[in-house]
C-alpha cells in the first residue's frame, strides 16, 4: 500500500499541555486535571508545558508516575535544561524566543529558537520503563559558541488528596549517582491512596560525565565539561529517565539505557516505525480520508496506548487499563479487557493476546485454596497488589463477581487480526472451563439459561450485597432492571437465589432474572467456540456447541420478546423457575439489541428492534443508544446506567444493525455517535459515556474502552463510508 499519511502528519490530537503545582494529581472526581503520553506499557507518563508556564519550558512536566495502584505527578518538573553563553555571561531563557510544543503519536517535541541557538528537546519510550530524552542545539551564529549545560528539577513530597486535607510527607529522597539522580522511594502502604516500597527507583542517567548538586526536594545536575558548538553545527545530548519498581527491573533498565547510549537514533527510528505502522493498520488501508475522522482514529490508537501498563507486581502479562487519568482505574477488568484486546489485535496483535491472559492468568483452578467451587470463572478485576484473603495488602482486587462472557468473543477477534493459531490452541480449553462456570454457578434452575450473580465471598454477607455484585457482574451498575424495589404488581423486585452443588454445598448466587444480554453473550460464545473447535479439528464438540446455540437462540426468541412493546426484556423468574415474568416495566435498555449483535434474534423480531432503535423517541437521540430509552421512567441523561451513552453498548447496537443487514441505519446511528461526541473531533478526549441529549462528555477522561469500540466502528461500519470523505 502506498502511505498517504505519516506520524508527522498527527500534531497534538489530544491536548497534553499542564501545569502540574503539586503531587494532587486529580481534580474533584478524582480524575487528572490534565491528559498525559505514556507508551509500551510503562507506569510512568509526561506531559507537554503549558503555554505561559515559563519555569516548565525545556522540560517536560512530571512525570506521573503510578504508585503501584494510584497515579500521582512526582514532580511539575523532573528535569529542565538550563543553558549559559560562556562568552556573553548569560543565561538564556528560552521563552525570549520562539517556541512549539508538539505531541506526534510516539513523541514529544519541543522546539525553541533564540537570537543564537535553536533547542530541540524529543521524548520517546525505549522500554517499558525507560524513556529517552534528545537534546539538540544547534548554533544559528556565524562564530564557535561555548555553553555550559545544567539540568534542575524538583520532587513532590507531600501528599494529600484534597486540598482540603492535611498532608503528610511520602519521605522520598534525591541523591546523586555517578551520572546523574536516583529519586528512591520510602515504604509507604496507604491503601486507596499511595504504595510505594523501597525498591522503588526513579532514574536519571546521562550520557556524559556530570556532577550533581542536591539541596532537600530540588538538585542541579552540571555537565562537567563545556560545550563547543561550531557556526552552523549542532550538538546532541541525551539522558534516559526510568521509573521502577524492584532491583530486578533496574539491573535490566540499566543495560537498555547502555545499550541506548551507543545508537540512540536507531531508537528514535525504530519509535517512529513503529508507530507509523500502528496507524498504517488503524487506518486501514486510508479508507477514511477525512483528515479530523483519522485524527480521530489517532487518537483511539494514542488513548489506548498510553493507557497500556506493562507486567508488575500481581499483573503477568500486558494489558490496557480503563484510563490512566482516573485514580481507581489502575488494574485490569475483564469485560473492558475484552474490548480493549478486540481493538489492540487491529494495530498491535501482541498487546491484543497478552491482554487476554493477563487475566486468564488468574482463571480459578479446581485448587484453588479460596473458591475451588468456582473454577474456570474468570475474576472481575486484578490490580498491582492482590488482596489480604490472596496474601497482598491491596483493596481494588475484586472477586466477589465475573464479568459478562466476551472472552471467546475477543479471542476470535484477535485470532483473525493475527491467525496465531498457537494461540487459538492454548486458549479453548481456558475458555471452554469459563463457558462452563456459567451453567454451574449460575444457572438457578438448571434449565440451560444462566443468571447474573455472585460468588460467594465474605464480602457478600447479605442480599443487598449480593444484589450489588450481580449488577457489578453485568457491567451494568445501577441499570434500573437491577433496581431492588419492583415496578408494578407483577414484578417482585430483585431477589436473590443460592446455587447448591448436588452435595448441597452453596457454590454460588443468583438474582431471580434471567438476563437477555448474558444469554445472547453466551450464544455468542457457543458460535465462537464453535467456530473455533472446526478450526483445530474438534468436529464433535463444534456439533455439541451448535446445538446447544440453537436452544438458546429458541429460547430467547420464544421468552424475552415482548409483542406489544417489540423489543427484548429480562425475565424475572420464581426460585423453582416455574413462574416467569417479562420486565417489560423497567423500560427499554441496551440488553435488549444484544441478540442482534449476537445474531440470535430472528429476523422479523431484529427488524422490530431496529425500528425502536431509530425512534427518536426512544434511542435515535443527539448522542443514540442510550443506557435506557428517553421514554424509560427512569431516564436521566447524565446517570451513569439509566441514560448516560457508554460506547461499548452503542458499538453493539450498530453491530446488530449491521448483522441483519439495516447498513443504512447503522451509518447513521455511527455517524451520529462520532460526530457528535464532544472532544472525539478536535484536540479533546475521548470519554467514558455521554450525554445522549447533548454528547457531552461524562466521567472519566482518555478511556480505553469508548476508545477501542470507535476504532471497531470506523473499521468494521465506516471504513470506506462515503460520507466520511
Amino acid at each position: 500500500m502506498k502511505e498517504k499519511f505519516y506520524v508527522e502528519d498527527f500534531i497534538n490530537v489530544i491536548n497534553i499541555c499542564a501545569e502540574p503545582t503539586d503531587v494532587i494529581y486529580g481534580d474533584g472526581v478524582q480524575c487528572n486535571r490534565y491528559n498525559n503520553f505514556s507508551d509500551l506499557g510503562a507506569w510512568h507518563g509526561y506531559y507537554l508545558p503549558k503555554e505561559g508556564s515559563k519555569e516548565l519550558y525545556g522540560s517536560f512536566p512530571g512525570p506521573v508516575i503510578i504508585a503501584e495502584e494510584y497515579p500521582i505527578n512526582l514532580s511539575a518538573s523532573i528535569s529542565k535544561v538550563n543553558i549559559y553563553n560562556e562568552i556573553s555571561k548569560v543565561w538564556y531563557e528560552l521563552s525570549e524566543g520562539t517556541f512549539e510544543f508538539k505531541y506526534y503519536p510516539g513523541k514529544l517535541v519541543q522546539t525553541y529558537k533564540l537570537e543564537d541557538i535553536e533547542v530541540s528537546l524529543n521524548l520517546i519510550f525505549v522500554s517499558n520503563r525507560s524513556t529517552l530524552i534528545e537534546t539538540k542545539i544547534r548554533n544559528l551564529t556565524s562564530q564557535e559558541l561555548t555553553l555550559k549545560l545544567k539540568w534542575t528539577g524538583s520532587i513532590f513530597n507531600e501528599f494529600r488528596e484534597r486540598e482540603e486535607e492535611a498532608q503528610y510527607r511520602l519521605n522520598q529522597g534525591i541523591e546523586s549517582i555517578e551520572r546523574g539522580i536516583q529519586v528512591r522511594f520510602s515504604k509507604v502502604r496507604e491503601n486507596y491512596k499511595f504504595f510505594s516500597s523501597e525498591e522503588a527507583r526513579f532514574y536519571i542517567n546521562f550520557n556524559e560525565d556530570v556532577s550533581s548538586e542536591i539541596s532537600g526536594d530540588t538538585y542541579s545536575t552540571l555537565l562537567k565539561n563545556n560545550i563547543k558548538i561550531g557556526a552552523g553545527k549542532e550538538y546532541k545530548n541525551y539522558s534516559i529517565q526510568i521509573y521502577i519498581f524492584t532491583h530486578k527491573e533496574l539491573e535490566k533498565e540499566l543495560i537498555i539505557g547502555e545499550e541506548v547510549f551507543e545508537n540512540p537514533q536507531k531508537y528514535l527510528d525504530e519509535n517512529k516505525t513503529r508507530w507509523q505502522e500502528y496507524l498504517n493498520k488503524a487506518l486501514k488501508n486510508n479508507e477514511i480520508s477525512s483528515l479530523k475522522h483519522k485524527e480521530a482514529i489517532v487518537k483511539t490508537v494514542e488513548t489506548l496506548v498510553t493507557n497500556w501498563r506493562s507486567p508488575a507486581g500481581a499483573i503477568i502479562h500486558d494489558g490496557v487499563v480503563p484510563t490512566m487519568s482516573y485514580k481507581w482505574f489502575i488494574g485490569l477488568w475483564a469485560w473492558d479487557s475484552w474490548k480493549h484486546a478486540a481493538a489492540a489485535a487491529r494495530f498491535n496483535g501482541e498487546l491484543a493476546k497478552s491482554n487476554i491472559e493477563a487475566l486468564f492468568d488468574y482463571q480459578i483452578k479446581s485448587n484453588d485454596e479460596l473458591r475451588p467451587k468456582d473454577v474456570g470463572a474468570i475474576c472481575d478485576a486484578i490490580f498491582f497488589n492482590k488482596d489480604k484473603s490472596r496474601g497482598g495488602d491491596g483493596g481494588n482486587w475484586n472477586e466477589r463477581n465475573s464479568k459478562p462472557p466476551l472472552a471467546s468473543w475477543t479471542v476470535w477477534m484477535s485470532y483473525k487480526a493475527t491467525e496465531d493459531i498457537e494461540f487459538l490452541r492454548n486458549m479453548y480449553p481456558k475458555l471452554k472451563l469459563y463457558h462452563q462456570w456459567w451453567y454451574n454457578n449460575r444457572d438457578h434452575d438448571k434449565n440451560g439459561i444462566a443468571e447474573y450473580g455472585a460468588m460467594v465471598h465474605e464480602k457478600n454477607c447479605s442480599c443487598e450485597q449480593v444484589i450489588l455484585a450481580a449488577a457489578w457482574e453485568s457491567g451494568m451498575d445501577n441499570a434500573p432492571r437491577f433496581d431492588v424495589s419492583g415496578y408494578g404488581a407483577e414484578d417482585t423486585g430483585v431477589k436473590v437465589f443460592e446455587n447448591k452443588h448436588d452435595n448441597g454445598q452453596v457454590i454460588g448466587y443468583s438474582i431471580n432474572q434471567e438476563s437477555v444480554d448474558l444469554n445472547s453473550y453466551l450464544y455468542a460464545e457457543k458460535v465462537f467456540l464453535r467456530n473455533i473447535d472446526k478450526i483445530l479439528g474438534y468436529h464433535e464438540e463444534a456439533m455439541k456447541y451448535e446445538e446447544d446455540a440453537e436452544y438458546v437462540k429458541k429460547y430467547i426468541n420464544e421468552n424475552m420478546f415482548d409483542e406489544k412493546t417489540e423489543y427484548y426484556y429480562d425475565l424475572q423468574i420464581s426460585e423453582d423457575g416455574k413462574k416467569r415474568n417479562l420486565l417489560t416495566n423497567r423500560g427499554m435498555g441496551p440488553e435488549g439489541w444484544i441478540p442482534l449483535w449476537a445474531k440470535a434474534a430472528s429476523p422479523l423480531r431484529a427488524k422490530r428492534v431496529m425500528e425502536n432503535m431509530m425512534c427518536e423517541t426512544k434511542f435515535n437521540s443527539v448522542m443514540p443508544l442510550g443506557t435506557a430509552a428517553l421514554d424509560n421512567p427512569s431516564f436521566q441523561p447524565e446517570a451513569y446506567w439509566r441514560g448516560s451513552v457508554w460506547m461499548d453498548q452503542a458499538y453493539f447496537g450498530v453491530k446488530g444493525l449491521m448483522n441483519y443487514g439495516y447498513k443504512e441505519e447503522a451509518v447513521e446511528l455511527a455517524l451520529k455517535l462520532i460526530n457528535n461526541a464532544e472532544g472525539l473531533i478536535g484536540e479533546g478526549t475521548i470519554r467514558e459515556n455521554y450525554n445522549p441529549l447533548t454528547g457531552k462528555g461524562l466521567d472519566a477522561t482518555n478511556f480505553s474502552w469508548s476508545s477501542a469500540v470507535y476504532l471497531l466502528l470506523y473499521q468494521e461500519v465506516l471504513a470506506g463510508e462515503e460520507r466520511l470523505r
